[in-house]
């Protein structure tokens, strides 16, 4: 298996060497140059599978020989075994609603499904070719404490992870700034989460400061997170289903960066009967707007909202679905993104607009109704869901037997659920001491400048120490 990028600029890597270069050398993102099919016998088979072993049958299809199976799957079975549930993703009820949660992983939100696997691969390639590695990523909420728990204390690899100050919940906040491993490093950012992921991204493509200090990727434009999430939508079909190849299901998902709905797009175009997949969003609703309207169009400002992870402007991972809204056409992608660059907008043809459609639902839940939603499902259920989830519930009203993707664990909400219900959720274990525990983080003016500044001095120090 190879991988192009979605700009065409480069020759077709390795996975592994996709792995390490995160963002494409030409500013796009990386897409395998063929995704495999699973036919219906392959289907039944995985659908008895363990999630392990699942995860390993996926990821060897996109791996091909980079890494041998047998490490691959230690690898895998080391990754999963720090989660607290024997499924790693169950498929519950909470009263009619199906509800698959992601949540059971070391930082309580579906981001360890993918990045304990991840941080256990970068450590291995790393062993493996004798390099260093420094991460650098930006986080709406989750995916920091996620890759911090995925990387924390690993020999070869420092990890830099830019939050917008005052933008994500205090729990997530502490998650992050609570590990002092001397290979974590935190900065809190003076803007939103789009700013600091712009920061990430201008440092990416500054090719010569991206080589000099080995810079590696963790959000969702890395390939391999986006792989790690197709492995739950074979779990929750298989689980549901049976393996009856005929009987298909929908998937609501909260989104905001387009990586974890964008998994399910890849899921069903390698075969998973899949009739829908809804993509949930709140107030800050450019892709809702895209799929209603044709047109991606970026507004003034970020809403800050009771689903923080979610509050984001420009999804990274719409240029890999534009990839293949234009069948690879790379100069095409090139074409609409540069339209974004000077006008702040895009728009696609009405054929590519109606085969978004198709390819997508999508509904925005503003707060007010997400807190209804959290009220709801508790006096009906007992069940208790997360903002981000209460989002992807409220939007599959239209498809009551769709599966809601459980994005965290409730109890990171504290202010919200307590809103909705009166009280907060019982915390994991996970959870629990973390705002009195000591923190360590720096505060910088959300520029390129002054973060790689700080990235440059901090590796100075490691380097002398």
């Amino acid at each position: 298996m190879h991988y192009i990028s979605t700009r065409g600029g480069i020759a077709p890597i390795g996975f592994a060497q996709a792995v390490m270069m995160g963002l494409a050398t030409d500013g796009g993102l990386l897409v395998p140059t063929a995704i495999p099919t699973v036919d219906a016998e392959r289907l039944r088979m995985w659908a008895g599978l363990s999630f392990p072993e699942l995860a390993l049958e996926i990821t060897t299809l996109f791996i091909g020989d980079d890494i041998p199976r047998a490490d691959l799957k230690a690898l895998i079975d080391r990754s999963y075994s720090t989660f607290t549930h024997p499924e790693v993703t169950p498929l519950v009820t909470a009263g009619t609603t199906r509800i698959l949660e992601l949540f059971h992983g070391p930082t309580a939100a579906f981001k360890d499904i993918a990045l304990q696997w991840l941080g256990n691969v970068f450590e291995y390639l790393l062993e493996r070719e004798g390099g260093q590695l420094n991460i650098v990523g930006a986080t709406s909420g989750d995916t920091g404490s996620a890759a911090i728990y995925g990387v924390r204390g690993k020999a070869r690899i420092q990890i830099f992870i830019l939050h917008p100050k005052g933008r994500v919940s205090p729990i997530q906040e502490r998650q992050m700034t609570t590990v002092l491993d001397a290979n974590v490093h935190n900065i809190a950012v003076r803007g939103t989460f789009d700013d600091a992921q712009s920061i990430v991204k201008t440092l990416f493509n500054d090719l010569p400061f991206k080589s000099a200090y080995q810079l590696g990727a963790v959000n969702s434009i890395n390939w391999a997170r986006i792989l790690a999430q197709t492995v739950y939508y074979f779990y929750a079909w298989g689980r549901l289903t049976g393996g009856e190849i005929n009987q298909r299901i929908s998937f609501s998902v909260p989104t905001g960066n387009f990586g974890d709905v964008f998994a399910g797009y890849i899921a069903k175009r390698m075969g998973l009967p899949i009739e829908r997949l809804i993509i949930a969003t709140n107030r800050n609703a450019i892709l809702t707007r895209f799929i209603q309207t044709g047109v991606y169009a970026v507004e003034q400002q970020v809403h800050q909202t009771l689903s923080p992870a979610m509050d984001i402007q420009l999804a990274s991972n719409f240029e890999r679905y534009l990839y293949y809204l234009y069948n690879g056409d790379t100069a095409q992608v090139r074409a609409r993104l540069d339209d974004l660059q000077r006008t702040g907008q895009l728009s696609v043809s009405d054929a590519l607009h109606q085969q978004a459609q198709a390819d997508f639902a999508a509904v925005a839940v503003n707060d007010a109704e997400t807190l209804d939603q959290i009220r709801a499902t508790e006096q009906a259920s007992g069940y208790i869901l997360c903002p981000h989830t209460a989002v992807g519930v409220r939007a599959a009203q239209d498809w009551p037997d769709a599966v809601c993707l459980a994005t965290a664990h409730p109890a990171k909400f504290g202010e919200a659920v307590a809103e909705a219900i009166g009280r907060e959720a019982p915390p994991p274990l996970a959870l629990q001491g973390l705002l009195d525990q000591a923190a360590r983080c720096s505060e910088l003016d959300a520029t390129a400048a002054a973060v790689k500044a700080h990235i440059e001095a901090t590796l100075s120090g490691v380097a002398s120490a």
